[in-house]
Protein backbone atom coordinates (compact mmCIF):
# COMPACT_ATOMS: atom_id res chain seq x y z
CA UNK A 1 0.00 0.00 0.00
CA UNK A 2 1.38 3.37 -0.95
CA UNK A 3 1.96 6.19 1.53
CA UNK A 4 -0.95 8.10 0.09
CA UNK A 5 -3.32 5.12 0.37
CA UNK A 6 -2.28 4.40 3.97
CA UNK A 7 -2.73 8.10 4.88
CA UNK A 8 -6.22 8.08 3.34
CA UNK A 9 -7.02 4.86 5.21
CA UNK A 10 -5.94 6.42 8.54
CA UNK A 11 -8.03 9.50 7.76
CA UNK A 12 -11.11 7.41 7.02
CA UNK A 13 -10.58 5.26 10.14
CA UNK A 14 -10.29 8.37 12.31
CA UNK A 15 -13.67 9.76 11.13
CA UNK A 16 -15.42 6.41 11.20
CA UNK A 17 -15.31 6.24 15.03
CA UNK A 18 -18.43 7.41 16.89
CA UNK A 19 -18.36 10.71 18.67
CA UNK A 20 -17.68 10.73 22.39
CA UNK A 21 -20.27 11.69 25.00
CA UNK A 22 -19.34 14.62 27.19
CA UNK A 23 -20.71 13.77 30.63
CA UNK A 24 -19.47 16.94 32.31
CA UNK A 25 -22.25 19.02 30.76
CA UNK A 26 -24.89 16.46 31.71
CA UNK A 27 -23.61 16.31 35.29
CA UNK A 28 -23.86 20.10 35.56
CA UNK A 29 -27.44 20.06 34.33
CA UNK A 30 -28.46 17.25 36.68
CA UNK A 31 -26.77 18.96 39.64
CA UNK A 32 -28.69 22.17 38.97
CA UNK A 33 -31.91 20.17 38.58
CA UNK A 34 -31.38 18.37 41.91
CA UNK A 35 -30.73 21.65 43.75
CA UNK A 36 -33.79 23.24 42.14
CA UNK A 37 -36.01 20.32 43.20
CA UNK A 38 -34.63 20.32 46.75
CA UNK A 39 -35.21 24.03 47.20
CA UNK A 40 -38.71 23.98 45.74
CA UNK A 41 -39.95 20.80 47.37
CA UNK A 42 -40.96 22.33 50.70
CA UNK A 43 -44.13 20.85 52.09
CA UNK A 44 -46.73 23.53 51.59
CA UNK A 45 -50.31 22.59 52.20
CA UNK A 46 -52.85 24.77 50.47
CA UNK A 47 -56.40 24.69 51.69
CA UNK A 48 -59.24 24.97 49.22
CA UNK A 49 -60.01 28.56 48.33
CA UNK A 50 -63.65 29.54 48.67
CA UNK A 51 -64.77 32.99 47.55
CA UNK A 52 -67.58 33.04 50.09
CA UNK A 53 -65.19 32.49 52.97
CA UNK A 54 -63.14 35.11 54.82
CA UNK A 55 -60.80 33.42 57.29
CA UNK A 56 -59.77 35.05 60.56
CA UNK A 57 -56.14 36.08 61.02
CA UNK A 58 -53.60 34.64 63.41
CA UNK A 59 -49.86 34.73 64.08
CA UNK A 60 -49.66 30.92 64.28
CA UNK A 61 -46.54 29.42 62.73
CA UNK A 62 -47.69 25.79 62.51
CA UNK A 63 -48.23 24.54 58.97
CA UNK A 64 -51.48 22.78 58.09
CA UNK A 65 -51.54 19.02 57.55
CA UNK A 66 -53.54 17.04 55.02
CA UNK A 67 -56.89 16.39 56.70
CA UNK A 68 -60.60 16.26 56.04
CA UNK A 69 -61.75 19.86 55.44
CA UNK A 70 -65.04 21.20 56.76
CA UNK A 71 -65.73 24.62 55.18
CA UNK A 72 -68.41 26.80 56.74
CA UNK A 73 -69.57 29.76 54.69
CA UNK A 74 -72.28 32.17 55.73
CA UNK A 75 -74.83 29.99 53.88
CA UNK A 76 -73.59 26.39 53.71
CA UNK A 77 -71.58 23.71 55.48
CA UNK A 78 -69.30 21.76 53.12
CA UNK A 79 -67.26 18.61 53.71
CA UNK A 80 -64.43 18.15 51.21
CA UNK A 81 -66.22 20.61 48.88
CA UNK A 82 -69.63 18.85 49.01
CA UNK A 83 -72.58 20.68 50.55
CA UNK A 84 -74.02 18.74 53.51
CA UNK A 85 -76.25 21.28 55.28
CA UNK A 86 -77.47 24.85 55.24
CA UNK A 87 -76.37 27.22 58.01
CA UNK A 88 -79.92 28.57 58.39
CA UNK A 89 -81.33 25.04 58.90
CA UNK A 90 -78.63 24.19 61.42
CA UNK A 91 -79.16 27.41 63.38
CA UNK A 92 -82.93 26.74 63.45
CA UNK A 93 -82.52 23.17 64.75
CA UNK A 94 -81.94 22.11 68.35
CA UNK A 95 -79.21 19.94 69.81
CA UNK A 96 -75.44 20.11 69.75
CA UNK A 97 -74.78 17.51 67.05
CA UNK A 98 -75.54 18.28 63.39
CA UNK A 99 -76.75 14.91 61.96
CA UNK A 100 -76.00 15.67 58.28
CA UNK A 101 -72.46 16.78 59.13
CA UNK A 102 -71.89 13.77 61.38
CA UNK A 103 -72.98 11.39 58.60
CA UNK A 104 -70.70 13.05 56.05
CA UNK A 105 -67.75 12.97 58.48
CA UNK A 106 -68.29 9.30 59.26
CA UNK A 107 -68.32 8.58 55.52
CA UNK A 108 -65.01 10.42 55.18
CA UNK A 109 -63.56 8.68 58.26
CA UNK A 110 -62.84 5.54 56.23
CA UNK A 111 -60.80 7.61 53.76
CA UNK A 112 -59.16 9.85 56.38
CA UNK A 113 -55.44 9.58 56.96
CA UNK A 114 -54.97 7.61 60.14
CA UNK A 115 -51.21 7.96 60.29
CA UNK A 116 -51.22 9.22 63.85
CA UNK A 117 -52.22 7.10 66.82
CA UNK A 118 -54.22 10.03 68.21
CA UNK A 119 -57.13 9.54 65.78
CA UNK A 120 -58.46 11.16 62.65
CA UNK A 121 -57.95 14.85 62.00
CA UNK A 122 -60.28 17.52 60.64
CA UNK A 123 -59.63 21.14 59.64
CA UNK A 124 -62.48 23.61 60.04
CA UNK A 125 -62.47 26.59 57.70
CA UNK A 126 -65.04 28.98 59.12
CA UNK A 127 -65.90 32.47 57.97
CA UNK A 128 -64.86 35.11 60.49
CA UNK A 129 -68.45 36.37 60.74
CA UNK A 130 -69.86 33.01 61.92
CA UNK A 131 -71.50 32.96 65.34
CA UNK A 132 -69.55 31.08 67.97
CA UNK A 133 -72.58 28.90 68.81
CA UNK A 134 -72.48 27.43 65.28
CA UNK A 135 -68.72 26.86 65.44
CA UNK A 136 -69.13 25.14 68.81
CA UNK A 137 -71.81 22.82 67.37
CA UNK A 138 -69.58 21.97 64.39
CA UNK A 139 -66.67 21.14 66.71
CA UNK A 140 -68.96 18.99 68.89
CA UNK A 141 -70.18 17.15 65.79
CA UNK A 142 -66.60 16.50 64.65
CA UNK A 143 -65.74 15.07 68.06
CA UNK A 144 -68.90 12.94 68.01
CA UNK A 145 -67.87 11.54 64.58
CA UNK A 146 -64.57 10.23 66.07
CA UNK A 147 -62.31 13.05 64.88
CA UNK A 148 -59.97 13.47 67.84
CA UNK A 149 -57.88 16.33 66.47
CA UNK A 150 -59.55 19.57 65.39
CA UNK A 151 -57.75 22.45 63.66
CA UNK A 152 -59.10 25.86 62.72
CA UNK A 153 -57.86 27.37 59.45
CA UNK A 154 -56.72 30.99 59.62
CA UNK A 155 -54.79 33.44 57.47
CA UNK A 156 -51.31 34.06 58.77
CA UNK A 157 -50.79 37.61 59.95
CA UNK A 158 -47.32 39.07 60.34
CA UNK A 159 -46.62 39.68 63.99
CA UNK A 160 -46.21 43.35 64.73
CA UNK A 161 -42.82 44.21 66.20
CA UNK A 162 -43.04 45.25 69.82
CA UNK A 163 -41.75 48.72 70.53
CA UNK A 164 -39.90 49.19 73.79
CA UNK A 165 -41.30 51.98 75.90
CA UNK A 166 -38.86 54.48 77.28
CA UNK A 167 -39.49 55.62 80.84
Amino acid sequence: MSDRASRMQRHHDRHRKGGGLNLVSLMDIFTILVFFLLVNSTEVETLPNDRDLTLPESVSRELPRETVVVAVTLNDILVQGRRVASVADVMASDGTVIPELADALRAQHARALRGSSEGAEVTIMGDRELPYSLLRRIMATCTEADYARLSLAVNQRVAEPQVAQLR
